[in-house]
């Protein structure tokens, strides 16, 4: 099970950095995102003509991070997760695109390209609960 902690994190904030690698070269990228609980993932939209877009289609093991930006070390907090990246299809489109229409209603407006990371691990530095405290998810805890 997720921790809460980690749960309100991602429901509070809505920029992720996701990094991608494909030939030996690594890339990362900003988008909004909107997190699913009950799949433990994260949606966003892209191009696929986009750099990141196209590495997905040639390696969906993805990383990333949404971090809270503070300069009082006291408040640190931020996620680093990794996971495998696909388009949705089916049902989880359809969820999929729901959650992040919620999130984002403008959206509706434009052409959008969904994406979901299902992730396979998360940890989170809190320092409010102690400097360099962190909270460690991972899918063989479900084991």
């Amino acid at each position: 099970m997720v921790d809460s902690k980690i749960i309100k994190f991602f429901r509070k904030h809505h920029v992720l950095t996701i990094a991608t690698s494909a030939g030996n070269e690594p890339w990362c990228a900003n988008c909004f995102y909107a997190y699913m609980e009950d799949d433990n993932s994260l949606v966003f939209t892209t191009d696929a003509e986009t750099r990141h877009g196209k590495e997905f289609l040639v390696n969906a093991l993805v990383a990333g991070t949404v971090v809270l930006e503070t300069m009082i070390i006291g408040k640190i907090r931020g996620i680093q997760f990794t996971g495998t990246v696909s388009e949705p299809d089916g049902d989880l489109l359809r969820k999929a695109k729901s959650a992040y229409l919620k999130r984002f209603p403008v959206a509706a407006l434009m052409e959008t390209r969904l994406w979901v990371v299902k992730l396979s691990y998360i940890k989170m530095t809190d320092n409010r609960l102690g400097f360099g405290k962190k909270l460690i998810w991972n899918n063989l805890n479900l084991m």
